[in-house]
């Protein structure tokens, strides 16, 4: 067993600074998977997030070796930064990119009885038939669907949320709350397919 397994990501971090390769190979270890499920959800084409799974960790090797890594938060949610801003910048001038208005979801704010929702969302989403959800879910904006998924999927908290994808708290709020509104029409609509 590696002398390295026992550290956490950002004491490997400091090793590899220093020129210790083999605390950047545990670095990868530990995160690809969970990284690369992330940004298929964001492409939905494995030659697409193979591409930005490349990427990232070669911009996270340069950030690294540059030392301009800052120990603020997880290293994971680091890693899903980068890619995330990397699927952004190459959809952005992409016609089929939905972008969100982020000056009119920055001024959605969320009292406490709004938050007391969250509750209710999870569990939509325990009682929903997945699969049906998952279609549905990738019918929303780009945004919102990254929501759904870094919220429900991954566990992320709204702040670690907002680090990733690079917004206030409370866009990632209001993009929750559109996600969900979104949502439930589509499943009355489904519902009522069903029944017709």
């Amino acid at each position: 067993m590696s002398k390295f397994n026992t550290m956490s990501d950002h004491e490997l971090v400091e090793l590899y600074e220093q020129g210790i390769d083999e605390a950047f190979d545990l670095l990868l270890t530990r995160n690809q998977e969970h990284l690369f499920a992330y940004i298929m959800r964001l492409t939905q084409n494995i030659e697409r997030a193979n591409d930005v799974f490349q990427e990232t960790f070669m911009k996270a090797i340069v950030h690294i070796r540059n030392h301009q890594y800052r120990t603020t938060g997880k290293f994971s949610a680091w890693l899903m930064r980068i890619a995330h801003n990397i699927v952004i910048d190459s959809k952005r001038g992409n016609k089929f990119f939905a972008e969100c208005n982020e000056d009119i979801l920055s001024d959605v704010l969320y009292n406490n009885q709004n938050m007391s929702q969250e509750c209710c969302e999870a569990e939509m989403f325990k009682q929903a038939d997945q699969q049906m959800l998952a279609d549905l879910i990738s019918l929303l904006p780009l945004p919102q669907q990254e929501i759904i998924h870094l919220r429900f999927y991954e566990e992320l908290s709204f702040k670690e949320i907002a680090q990733i994808t690079g917004t206030s708290i409370n866009t990632a709020l209001g993009r929750m709350r559109y996600a969900t509104i979104n949502l439930r029409k589509m499943i009355a609509e489904k519902a009522l397919d069903f029944a017709v």
